[in-house]
């Protein structure tokens, strides 16, 4: 008999509620890596209050699909590619996996660099030592201790972008204006506008953390000694209820972030003209109203503190894609003896990364582009994850309700007319 989960302990409900978050919270965290706080702070910097209804807008949408992919997880006893490959045409999910491994191997080589980019900002160490340092230390600890424990910690220090809620409220933003742009979406047809917003989507609605949720939920149900197949395949409606607060918690805090730095950075950054980011320096201004001369130094510890949380989780999402694919042994719990290409595919993310670096390519646009290219990526992705969620052979009972599949397909809707427009208002300019 399995033992009960180790959230019903505890009857203390406020004990119990932070005992039951693990993937969702770590998504929600990983989904505020370093190109989504350049890219909030690109949107707030250089529009003002403009895009601050994104943050409300997104967070039902973003919500709804990462539980959809932790009940593919707990209903099917598979990650995402696992659940598709004895359903759907295999070159499909060739494509699939291709252009998310492609992806992923340009956000981590973006999120290596402006960990770089903050370092020499800090210390004048060049990228030329500090990428291999943070590339390989990461590849290290991802593969040879418990990503598990090593998770735990970080998620706390990403705790320091808390920081940005401080210092919008020190920077006296007019917040009747704030607060009409919370609620009254704004929109404008010009390349900057649209490129900025494609970007915001892309680093909200992430095509990795699909399969980083639904390869989590599985890990978790392994932790618990479900084994098999067998033993994993189904799940209680105790455990979905379960998923869906600690996802609805993880993507609360992830769009509450951005909110804030939006904000910090209008009230800062756009109020006094600097309305081009070019260097992570300048980026750190809007935490001046807190920090003052510390500013650097706090943008620098959120900065690497999301990086080194963000890089396995991009690193072992496409891990896990290929994995499931070719059916391979895998998981970041098992030594490597037990899933060689599992962390060989791992390992060759994080290098092929790190060897991205250093071509000229100024981190902080490299770091906003590949926002936008999560944005461009995510329609075809959400389409499958959609097409998972309602499929009875895979979900038996627990295919898609009313809402997951209203606000589901709104966000596979959105993502698509984002990227149309992307094409549509770039090609005129």
């Amino acid at each position: 008999m399995l033992a009960p989960p180790p959230s019903a302990h505890s009857h203390n409900p406020v004990v119990r509620y932070f005992k039951l978050l693990g993937p969702g919270l770590v998504t929600g965290a990983a989904d505020d890596d370093p190109g989504g706080i350049t890219t909030y702070s690109v949107a707030g910097a250089s529009l003002g209050f403009g895009l601050l209804w994104t943050a409300l807008a997104t967070f039902p949408l973003m919500a709804a699909v990462q539980l959809i992919c932790a009940r593919i997880g707990l209903v099917s006893g598979r990650g995402l590619a696992g659940a598709l490959r004895g359903h759907y045409p295999r070159a499909f999910l060739y494509v699939a996996c291709l252009l998310l491994l492609g992806a992923n191997i340009f956000n981590i080589s973006a999120d290596l660099a402006g960990m770089a980019d903050v370092t020499r900002m800090l210390t004048d160490i060049p990228p030329l030592v500090s990428v291999p340092v943070f590339g390989l230390g990461i590849l290290a600890v991802t593969v040879y201790t418990s990503y598990t424990t090593f998770a735990r910690y970080l998620k706390w220090l990403t705790g320091v972008l808390f920081a940005y809620v401080v210092a919008a409220f020190l920077a006296h933003p007019h917040w009747g204006q704030a607060l009409l742009a919370t609620v009254v979406p704004t929109f404008r047809w010009d390349a900057g506008f649209v490129t900025t917003l494609v970007g915001i989507l892309g680093t909200t609605i992430s095509p990795y953390l699909f399969f980083w949720q639904a390869s989590q939920e599985v890990e978790e149900e392994r932790a618990k000694g479900r084994r098999t197949l067998a033993a994993r395949r189904g799940a209680t409606e105790h455990e979905l209820r379960d998923a869906r607060l600690d996802v609805t918690t993880g993507m609360c805090f992830s769009n509450l972030v951005m909110y804030f730095i939006i904000l910090a950075t209008a009230s800062t950054l756009y109020q006094t003209g600097h309305r081009d980011i070019e260097t992570s320096r300048q980026a750190a201004e809007a935490l001046r109203p807190l920090a003052g001369d510390a500013a650097y130094l706090l943008f620098a510890l959120g900065v690497i503190g999301t990086g080194l949380l963000a890089i396995p989780v991009l690193a072992g999402s496409a891990s896990y894609a290929v994995a499931e694919l070719f059916a391979w042994r895998s998981g970041l719990e098992l030594p490597p003896r037990r899933a060689r290409r599992f962390y060989l595919v791992l390992s060759a993310a994080i290098v092929a990364g790190m060897s991205l670096v250093g071509f000229g390519t100024n981190p902080i646009r490299m770091l906003f582009l590949s926002a936008v290219a999560n944005g461009l990526l995510a329609p075809p992705l959400l389409l499958l994850v959609m097409l998972v969620g309602n499929n009875r052979d895979i979900m038996g009972a627990h295919t898609n309700g009313l809402w997951l599949n209203v606000f589901g397909w709104a966000a596979t809707a959105l993502m698509a007319l984002a990227a149309v427009v992307f094409f549509f208002v770039t090609s005129l300019a």
